[in-house]
């Protein structure tokens, strides 16, 4: 058997273990048995008793909210966060910030959440809606930078000196020729944020106070009551967004590769 076969076979494997159970999971959501044993009919009472749900309703609201401005803010503060380290001439610097943006993605979650916990009681912010936006842009900031700055690298800097040579401003060289340039990896970090601050538990769970929460602690919550098929419904829904979000990613990554071609480099 050759090594083509065998790298496939291994990934097969590995897609097994990966999505096995979560198809498991979908398959028994549809389950009017009312447990995850035996399905016994096909049944969409799960969902309709999610969507019946009035105060779940409102932590999809609350984390739709959270998501969006989080990833909305962190996309701009993550811009000109590599905007500012792109600019930095000398190499150990740019190592330095470089290192020091992706603490926040190598930290362990218990580690940075318990972090935000301890500074939102020092500084007085009370546990919510406030601290869980705050939690969720600082650690969506650093996957930001982390998807644009390759995209200002790959950059030829005659567009830079080729738009002064003909009378450019500062703001039109960002605005008509860099952020253009990189927009792909503007909109990737976008949902690349929106993807972990929907996704996010741990974090969330610290800096979450009482009468707010969202759909990760919720569901966390819910699970350590009982398995009920409703939670099922619940986690099919949110998977199928993520997955949505992952394709929105997908595409987006082609579509940049279409702008290097046409920007004349070479596409990967």
């Amino acid at each position: 058997m050759n090594k083509g076969k065998l790298s496939n076979i291994y990934l097969i494997i590995v897609f097994i273990i990966l999505y096995a159970p979560i198809f498991y999971l979908m398959y028994f959501s549809f389950n009017s048995g009312g447990t995850m044993h035996k399905f016994e009919g096909f049944t969409l009472v799960w969902y309709k008793e999610v969507f019946a749900d009035t105060r779940l309703l409102i932590i999809v609201l609350n984390t739709f909210v959270i998501a969006l401005l989080s990833s909305a803010i962190s996309t701009i503060l993550g811009v000109f966060g590599a905007l500012a380290i792109h600019q930095v001439k000398k190499y150990q610097t740019q190592s330095a910030l470089l290192s020091l943006n992706n603490v926040l993605i190598v930290s362990p979650d218990v580690i940075i959440g318990a972090s935000f916990l301890i500074l939102f009681t020092i500084i007085g912010i009370k546990l919510g809606f406030t601290s869980v936006l705050l939690s969720h842009i600082a650690f969506s900031v650093p996957i930001v930078v982390i998807m644009v700055l390759p995209k200002l690298e790959e950059m030829s800097p005659t567009l830079i000196d080729a738009a002064r040579d003909l009378g450019a401003t500062s703001m039109d060289v960002l605005s008509k020729v860099i952020l253009p340039f990189i927009k792909p990896g503007i909109f990737a970090g976008f949902f690349m944020a929106l993807t972990y601050s929907l996704d996010d538990f741990a974090v969330t769970f610290f800096v979450t106070g009482n009468g707010f929460s969202t759909l990760s602690v919720e569901i966390y919550s819910r699970a350590r009551q009982g398995v009920a098929l409703s939670i099922n419904a619940l986690s099919t829904l949110i998977f199928l967004l993520t997955l949505i979000l992952v394709v929105g990613y997908y595409f987006i990554n082609r579509r940049n590769n279409r702008s290097r071609t046409d920007w004349g480099m070479p596409s990967k």
